[in-house]
């Protein structure tokens, strides 16, 4: 069934403004998608560098939390867990969301949060007659720009249904996974697969590099075999050229697998393998390689290999 939302976009006769609180790296491509779709965006974003380019594509910027006041609908991509409980519960002098959005409003919060912090404003959001849609992404920046990405979602179902037609502006896939965490473990799932793919790329390059094969001849059969991935595919100019410019960090990396680390151990689920990964990211950061693309684990491993020989 066609929501009200879905029909008023696509007759292009909606006059609703949709609020965006975080402009950075996978926030902003996702807000000009918007924009270009007709749609209105009032964004939130304390770095006031960001705030002329988006002005410019359309969007109305302030830096606090009330340009979205009155707004239906408010996405979020934050950093971190306290960054959304920051955003939700506010304080005395600048209410958070759960204060300053109506009851019915739905929040979409589009993050890599640990379930235990999202369920906890969850809470929050329900007092508050907030729906609250868990729609974590999947994909890079180039994705977020291209509207290719992929969305995990859980939460209300409700909230979902009146959400969907804008998820679908800016994104190619959409699954809907429950109405609780489900969406925050499948995040985690999916970013436990892709830190170990760069952690067991960086072992087997040293391995051939040693008996005499170039990056380059490896990257091009390891893309055209058996294992080949759309991630190794996307990382191999990056792994050949050792130009590791960040499409997301080893600091970052080092966060998610804390947060997957934490939900195992939080439900008893034994995760050695994943233990053994973010002690390499955190090796790699503790070499300088911190602010480097998360790949960079294969300069890293090379250099330990160098050092052996």
């Amino acid at each position: 069934m066609t929501s009200i939302l879905e029909a008023d976009i696509r007759s292009g006769q909606s006059g609703q403004t949709v609020g965006w609180i975080g402009a950075g790296k996978m926030g902003a491509p996702m807000i000009r998608n918007l924009l270009t779709a007709g749609i209105s965006v009032a964004v939130a974003e304390p770095n006031t560098a960001a705030h002329a380019a988006l002005a410019a594509a359309g969007a109305v910027v302030a830096s606090g939390l009330g340009a979205l006041d009155g707004a239906a609908v408010v996405f979020a991509t934050l950093p971190n867990d306290d960054s959304l409980r920051a955003v939700v519960n506010g304080t005395a002098a600048d209410p958070g969301l759960a204060h300053r959005l109506a009851p019915g409003s739905t929040f979409v919060e589009m993050s890599t949060v640990s379930p235990e912090c999202s369920a906890e404003v969850a809470q929050t959001l329900e007092k508050a007659g907030i729906l609250y849609v868990r729609s974590p992404v999947s994909g890079s920046t180039t994705m977020a720009e291209k509207a290719t990405l992929t969305i995990l979602a859980s939460g209300a179902a409700d909230g979902w249904a009146q959400v969907l037609p804008l998820i679908r502006l800016i994104s190619a896939r959409q699954f809907w996974l429950g109405q609780g965490e489900e969406a925050r473990y499948m995040k985690l799932v999916l970013n436990t697969l892709v830190g170990a793919s760069s952690a067991i790329l960086a072992e087997a390059v040293a391995l051939g590099s040693s008996g005499g094969l170039s990056r380059a001849a490896m990257m091009e059969v390891i893309c055209e075999s058996a294992v080949a991935s759309p991630l190794f595919k996307y990382k191999a100019d990056l792994v050949v050229s050792q130009d590791y410019t960040p499409a997301f960090t080893v600091g970052q990396m080092i966060k998610d697998f804390t947060l997957i680390s934490d939900a195992g151990r939080s439900n008893g689920v034994p995760l050695m393998t994943a233990g053994l990964i973010l002690e390499l990211y955190r090796a790699a950061s503790n070499a300088g390689l911190q602010n480097e693309d998360f790949f960079a684990l294969v300069k890293w491993q090379s250099g330990i290999s160098a050092q052996q020989g």
